[in-house]
């Protein structure tokens, strides 16, 4: 090869060397907000990272990863969503309804993925379930209500009146209470509710239900999930059984629960932000749901609460606490 040849090679390998050093970083920066800290919503959080991580996205190869919590308070929520914003991260992951309404509200152009939002649609994060067309994609952890009502009959195959306690201003709970209303009366079963809006109030809302009801049921309301040991503590002395949905709840003194597994979607939610940081739009992947779902028992909190399980609900279980 002749010398001006070696030395245009050379010079090209040395242009190309300069553009993959001038070019920007693979998109590593994510920021993720959520309502409050407890075990389901926890699990999310995690499920996100280990998702980044198995996808190449760690913070030892340049991950830039910041988690904050509003600790139930959407006054608070609202700042973190200004502050993440600011910080103009490559994706906001916003767990639970509150978290990810305050993030959408602060945002039209940074790509937001929602996750554990019951109905996104009633939350008004996206149009539809259908890919939509704007910065906003994410996974639902929105559950069969029929499913639910069936396992509250197996429970407590007499009850008639099944009480809820939840927060008002929580999106999903309110579809939750609005669709309950129709389903249990098919049933032969009405709904009692109170309400609680700040977790402090969890407890005096329970005991305003003795008496009243057979049963406790309890959606994924983030307030009474936060302060679910004030619910137990009701339950096991009034001798009312408690059935949830979050299964996480079980492990707390719940009797019995059919619910999502919440790392499981945080796995799946992490899987939608690995796909956006490696180019695709969110507007063009639609929402998620989990199709997974998982019945825990716990046959001393029945004892507890009054209640007997079969055999054969307690065999079904994917986990039974001890």
């Amino acid at each position: 090869m002749k010398l001006h040849s070696v030395l245009r090679s050379l010079a090209g390998a040395a242009a190309v060397a300069g553009a993959l050093a001038a070019a920007p970083a693979q998109a590593q920066s994510v920021a993720v907000t959520s309502i409050v800290e407890h075990p389901a919503l926890d699990a999310v959080k995690d499920g996100v990272h280990e998702a980044l991580a198995a996808a190449g996205y760690t913070e030892a190869k340049g991950l830039k990863w910041q988690f904050q919590t509003a600790q139930g308070n959407t006054a608070i929520a609202a700042q973190i969503a200004r502050k993440f914003v600011g910080d103009k991260p490559d994706v906001i992951v916003a767990i639970a309804t509150p978290s990810a309404q305050a993030v959408v509200a602060a945002t039209k152009t940074i790509p937001v993925v929602y996750s554990a939002v019951t109905d996104p649609v009633a939350a008004q994060l996206v149009p539809g379930w259908e890919a939509s067309g704007t910065n906003v994609t994410g996974v639902s952890d929105a559950l069969s209500l029929e499913k639910q009502v069936d396992l509250i009959k197996k429970v407590v195959p007499g009850a008639k009146k099944v009480g809820m306690v939840y927060n008002p201003g929580e999106a999903n709970s309110v579809v939750v209470v609005k669709r309950l209303r129709e389903l249990l009366p098919q049933s032969g079963m009405s709904l009692v509710e109170a309400t609680a809006a700040r977790t402090v109030d969890v407890g005096a809302a329970a005991r305003s239900l003795v008496g009243k009801v057979d049963v406790i049921y309890t959606n994924t309301d983030n307030n009474v999930v936060s302060a679910y040991e004030s619910l137990v503590k009701v339950g096991n002395s009034a001798k009312i059984p408690l059935v949830a949905s979050d299964t996480d709840s079980v492990k707390r003194g719940a009797i019995a629960a059919l619910g999502v597994n919440y790392h499981d979607l945080g796995v799946q939610t992490g899987k939608l932000v690995v796909r956006i940081l490696k180019g695709e739009k969110p507007g063009a992947i639609a929402s998620e749901t989990s199709s997974k779902l998982e019945l825990y028992v716990n046959p001393g909190a029945a004892a507890q609460q009054g209640a007997t399980l079969s055999d054969a609900l307690i065999k079904s279980a994917a986990q039974v606490v001890k």
